[in-house]
């Protein structure tokens, strides 16, 4: 048996949020609170049941415990956490936005210990003693180092017999899209399941068509026992060895956009333990409108609260 259920690496970061109708230039008042995508998963799936480990580089001071003690509150593993004496902490700063104007966001995360912390420095026997290791394009872009440190996890953990989850979930302000396909590829064929939404299967690796299509052709390419696949407010899709499924999305206010697509993952992640990622998506679902609802990018939610039935009147 291993020690854990999931494992994951990426950059703890702190978000900076605007005040609804505020521009970052123009703003006197700003919400802070601790972010980081593979962070998120992991703080969800750990609400659920599940053995989480997540790692990261950060700098040691109160930035870096205040990140930390975020994740650390839901039962996220983090003793695998390297500290260094000196560096920056990665920021990034929000302008929530609101129709016809999307949201928009301004990375400050250069020069930060995450970004040159290379492979030798991780402790990869704790960190691959794990069932699932969840990797993200996030991290892979952020560097070369970070790269090769995304590659080398995927690599040796299948070499050691754990599964790869692959989110491609790029960034057009991090990386392009050539740069993506590059490192990714080799990544996605040793994923068991891959995440990659509509947008980003042509934006990343050339794919376009139908969801049906799309989620077909990138099974073919990669080999991936599922593909789950998102399309703003289309779908989301599930392709896998039972055919092709597409799910209805309801659409819910928004008060925070960041951590619902991590929210989305984790929930799915946790079908796919209990060997039902159908139901997963589902819960996957739930979550994300859970999530969008509520400030801050780690979602707070047990198990039970996925199935209860959404309303505006209080749930009492």
């Amino acid at each position: 048996m291993t020690t854990y259920d999931l494992s994951t690496i990426g950059e703890g970061q702190i978000r900076f949020t605007v005040d609804s109708g505020e521009r970052l230039m123009f703003t006197r008042n700003v919400r802070m609170n601790p972010a980081c995508s593979e962070a998120n998963v992991a703080g969800l799936t750990a609400q659920l049941g599940w053995r989480t480990l997540w790692t990261s580089s950060l700098p040691e001071g109160d930035l870096g415990d205040y990140i930390l003690s975020e994740y650390r509150s839901v039962g996220v593993d983090m003793h695998t956490m390297v500290r260094k004496p000196g560096g920056r902490t990665a920021l990034y700063f929000m302008e929530p936005g609101a129709g016809p104007m999307p949201a928009n966001v301004i990375y400050d995360r250069e020069w930060t210990p995450f970004r040159s912390t290379g492979i030798d420095e991780y402790d990869w026997d704790t960190m691959l003693d794990t069932e699932v290791v969840f990797l993200t394009g996030i991290t892979a872009s952020l560097t070369d180092t970070t790269a090769q440190v995304v590659r080398y996890a995927a690599d040796e953990a299948v070499r050691r017999g754990a599964e790869v989850i692959l989110d491609v979930n790029f960034r057009r302000k991090l990386w392009s899209g050539e740069r993506a396909r590059k490192v990714l590829e080799p990544i996605a064929e040793r994923a068991s399941v891959l995440f990659c939404s509509i947008g980003d299967a042509s934006k990343v690796f050339g794919i376009e068509g139908t969801p049906r299509e799309v989620t077909a052709r990138l099974m073919k390419r990669f080999g991936s026992r599922y593909v789950v696949s998102t399309d703003h407010m289309n779908g989301p899709y599930l392709r896998g060895p039972e055919g092709f499924t597409a799910y209805a999305t309801t659409a819910v206010p928004v008060i925070d956009r960041p951590g619902a697509g991590d929210a989305f993952i984790a929930a799915t992640i946790h079908g796919y333990l209990s060997g039902d990622i159908a139901s997963g998506v589902q819960w996957g679902q739930r979550a994300s409108e859970f999530a969008i609802t509520h400030m801050g990018d780690l979602t707070r939610i047990r198990t039970g609260e996925l199935r209860i039935p959404l309303g505006t009147d209080i749930d009492r």
